[in-house]
Formats: C-alpha cells, structure tokens, sequence
C-alpha cells in the first residue's frame, strides 16, 4: 500500500471510528437511563468497544514506520 492509499485509508478509519464514539455515547446515555438495566445496550456497547479496539489497531498499523502519521 502506497502512501496515497495509506492517507485515505486513515481518514476513512478515523471517519468510522468517530461515527463508532458517537454511537458508544448514545448507548452509554441510553444505559444510564435505564439505570444500567438494559443487557441489550450493555451487548450494543461491548460490539461498539471491539469494533472500536479493530479500528485503532488497523490505524496503529497504517504507518509502522512512522512515515506518514
């Protein structure tokens, strides 16, 4: 993978990976609000942390050799 591909693909990860929190913080509110009785949106919420946790390690790995990040 070029530079030019690795740039696009650390945008496109960081764009997926802010939509990601965006979605963690909906669901924790919505947690809280049922006063953290809701198995579903705890389920919802561990998905959203490993999808979360894949996304940060595939950026980590974008640049091993620090040349663009």
């Amino acid at each position: 993978m070029d530079d030019a591909e690795k740039g696009k693909r650390f945008l496109e990860l960081i764009d997926e990976q802010n939509n990601l929190q965006w979605s963690t913080i909906v669901k924790i509110s919505a947690l809280i609000n049922s006063n953290w009785n809701s198995t579903d949106l705890q389920n919802e919420l561990e998905t959203l942390v490993k999808k979360h946790s894949k996304i940060t390690k595939e950026i980590n790995s974008l640049d091993k050799n620090n040349n663009i990040l």
